[in-house]
C-alpha cells in the first residue's frame, strides 16, 4: 500500500489525482491534506510523515501582482522541504512545473525556481524526486478565468455569456485524466527524473477549441443530440463541456411525443456517435446503478412509469433529485465523476431505455461502484 498525499488536494488538478487514486484503494492510500496545513509547522510535519509519496500540487497561477505570484510559490517550495528535513523524510515527491517555465512570467519563473530547490533539496540528501514539466491541462471542474481557456470558454458558452478570443495561440493540451495516468506512471515506475517533460496528447487553436465548444452548445445543450466525436481529444472535451453546464436546472428534458389512435413515438436519441442501446423494466421499490463513470456518456430515458433519477458529484454530498414520468416521457444524462442512480417510484413497472456511448468491455467497463 503505498500513501499518498497531494498538496492543493482541492484544486482543479488535485481533486482529479485524489479521486483517481480512490479507484485503487488494494494499491493506494489517500493521506489527506489541507491548505491550512502550510501554515502551521506541525501540522504539515505531521501530513509529511504519513506519506510514501506526496504530489506538490500547490501553487498560485493568477494575481494582479506577479510578486505575489512568485513569493506564494517559492514560499510554498520552501516550507515544504523545511518539513521534508524535520521529519527526515524518504518520500517520492512529484512537482508539477509548467511549459510556462521558459516564459518571462512570475507563474514561469516560479515554477522553474522550486522545481530547482526540490531538485537540490533531492541531491543534497539523496530523497527522490521527479519535477514535471506538463503542458496546458483542461477538463471538468476547472475553474474558469482562472486554470484555463477551456474552463472559460465552456463555463461562458454554457451559461449563455459570450467568449472573446484575447489571442488566437496553438495550444498544446493534455485532459486532465491523461494527466493524472501519467502522475500514477511515475508513483508506479518510481521514475526520479528531475526534469520530465509530460507530453501534450492534442494540439488546437483557441478559435478551434472556441468553434467545437460553440458545437457542443448547438447540438447537444439547444437540441439534445450526442454530436459526432471521432478521436479522444474530442470525446475529452466534449465531456469536460457538459460538466459547466447547470445541471440541477436542466434536467431532466422532457421528449417530445407524438400520439394518435394507435398510441403514441417518441424519438429518445439522435447519435453522431455509436455505442449501446438498452432496454429495462424495473419493478416497483427497485434501485438500479449507484455507480459512476470517468470517461462513458451515458442517458436513461424513462418511457413509462415514475422514477427518481439522482445524480451525486464524487467528493460531495449534494444530491441531485429529478422525477420523471412516462406519461411525460423525459432523460438525463450522467455527467462523468457522477455517481448516479434510477429507482422505481411508482406502482407500476418501469421502462427505461438506456444508452452508453461505447460497448460494454468486462475488461475495461469504466464503472465504479459508490452509493449516491
Amino acid at each position: 500500500m503505498i500513501k499518498v498525499g497531494i498538496t492543493g488536494q482541492n484544486g482543479f488538478i488535485g481533486q482529479h489525482v485524489y479521486n483517481t487514486l480512490g479507484l485503487f484503494p488494494e494499491e493506494f492510500e489517500r493521506v489527506a491534506f489541507h491548505k491550512d496545513f502550510f501554515e502551521h509547522d506541525h501540522k504539515l510535519d505531521a501530513f509529511v510523515s504519513q506519506c510514501d509519496v506526496i504530489v506538490h500540487l500547490a501553487a498560485l497561477n493568477r494575481h494582479n501582482d506577479a510578486e505575489v505570484i512568485y513569493n506564494t510559490n517559492i514560499a510554498l517550495v520552501s516550507t515544504l522541504i523545511s518539513s521534508l528535513e524535520r521529519t527526515k523524510s524518504e518520500a517520492h515527491i512529484l512537482m508539477s512545473s509548467s511549459s510556462q517555465e521558459e516564459n518571462d512570467t512570475a507563474y514561469g519563473t516560479s515554477k522553474k525556481a522550486g522545481r530547482r530547490l526540490l531538485s537540490d533539496w533531492a541531491a543534497q540528501t539523496k530523497g527522490t524526486f521527479t519535477g514535471m514539466l506538463i503542458p496546458n491541462v483542461f477538463g471538468p471542474f476547472g475553474n474558469p478565468y482562472y486554470n484555463s481557456v477551456v474552463a472559460t470558454f465552456s463555463h461562458q458558452i454554457a451559461n449563455g455569456e459570450t467568449p472573446k478570443i484575447e489571442v488566437d495561440g496553438d495550444l498544446k493540451l493534455i485532459y486532465v485524466g491523461e494527466l493524472v495516468a501519467e502522475i500514477l506512471k511515475i508513483i508506479r515506475e518510481k521514475n526520479t527524473e528531475a526534469l520530465y517533460t509530460v507530453a501534450h496528447t492534442a494540439e488546437a487553436k483557441v478559435s478551434e477549441l472556441l468553434r467545437l465548444l460553440q458545437n457542443y452548445k448547438t447540438q447537444y445543450q439547444d437540441h439534445g443530440e450526442i454530436p459526432t466525436i471521432n478521436n479522444t481529444f474530442a470525446l475529452n472535451l466534449f465531456n469536460t463541456y457538459r460538466c459547466y453546464m447547470d445541471v440541477a436546472n436542466y434536467f431532466p428534458v422532457k421528449f417530445t411525443q407524438h400520439t394518435d389512435p394507435r398510441g403514441s413515438f417518441v424519438e429518445v436519441i439522435r447519435l453522431g456517435v455509436g455505442g449501446q442501446v438498452s432496454f429495462s423494466t424495473t419493478v416497483p421499490g427497485i434501485t438500479r446503478g449507484n455507480h459512476y463513470h470517468t470517461r462513458k456518456i451515458e442517458r436513461f430515458a424513462v418511457i413509462k412509469g415514475k422514477a427518481l433519477i439522482q445524480l451525486r458529484k464524487i467528493g460531495t454530498d449534494e444530491v441531485l433529485d429529478f422525477y420523471l414520468d412516462g406519461d411525460q416521457p423525459g432523460y438525463v444524462d450522467m455527467p462523468i465523476w457522477y455517481t448516479h442512480n434510477i429507482k422505481n417510484i411508482g406502482d407500476t413497472v418501469l421502462y427505461t431505455n438506456f444508452w452508453i456511448n461505447e460497448f460494454f468491455d468486462p475488461e475495461d467497463s469504466d464503472t465504479y461502484f459508490e452509493d449516491v
